[in-house]
């Protein structure tokens, strides 16, 4: 190995690292952002009303 090529060599494994860490980092974004729409979704799916009475005939 020549002297040169160390530091290249070394801050490879660190390069990965740090992309990697990155793209979990926007990956966590985007899944945050999608529940929070989804939360939004749900709230305004609900109907407040449905199931409080049943019409009864005897």
């Amino acid at each position: 190995m020549d002297i040169a090529e160390l530091p290249t060599t070394i801050n490879q494994p660190v390069n990965s690292i740090t992309v990697g860490v990155a793209v979990l980092s926007k990956s966590l974004d985007t899944i945050d952002q999608l529940g929070q729409g989804m939360i939004k979704m749900m709230e305004q799916s609900v109907q407040p009303n449905l199931g409080q009475t049943i019409d009864v005939r005897i």
